[in-house]
C-alpha cells in the first residue's frame, strides 16, 4: 500500500521558517520523483519545488532563493525547508511522488496547512 504523509505544517510570522516532511513507503522511492504542490484560497494547485530521483531540483520562480527542496532516499524522506515566510505562502501544502515511467503512478500526500500571519 502506499502512503504518503506529510508534517511539519503550522502558524509563523512573516519572515519567519518552516521545515515540512514528507515520508513515502510502498514505492520504490529511489527512482521516483517528487515535488511540493500549494494550494491557497480560492487558488489553483501550484508546483513549489520538484526534486528529481538524482536530486536535480526546480522552483516556482515566487520561491526561489527562500525555499529549499531535499531528500534521502535511503529514508524515503523528502523535505522543504522554507526561510523567509510571507503571507502569501499560506496554503495547504501537498508532496507528491510519481513515478518517471508510468504516468498513473502518480501519489500525493493529505496535505499540511501553513498559514503565515502575524
Amino acid at each position: 500500500q502506499v502512503q504518503i504523509v506529510e508534517s511539519g505544517g503550522g502558524l509563523v510570522q512573516p519572515g519567519g521558517s518552516l521545515r515540512l516532511s514528507c515520508a513515502a513507503s510502498g514505492i520504490p522511492f529511489n527512482i521516483y520523483g517528487a515535488g511540493w504542490y500549494r494550494q491557497g484560497p480560492g487558488k489553483q494547485r501550484e508546483l513549489v519545488a520538484g526534486i528529481t530521483s538524482g536530486g536535480s531540483t526546480n522552483y516556482a520562480d515566487s520561491v526561489k532563493g527562500r525555499f529549499t527542496i531535499s531528500r534521502d532516499n535511503a529514508k524515503n524522506m523528502v523535505w522543504l525547508q522554507m526561510n523567509s515566510l510571507k503571507p502569501e505562502d499560506t496554503a495547504v501544502y501537498y508532496c507528491n511522488a510519481h513515478s518517471p515511467l508510468i504516468a498513473t503512478r502518480n501519489y500525493w500526500g493529505q496535505g499540511t496547512q501553513v498559514t503565515v500571519s502575524s
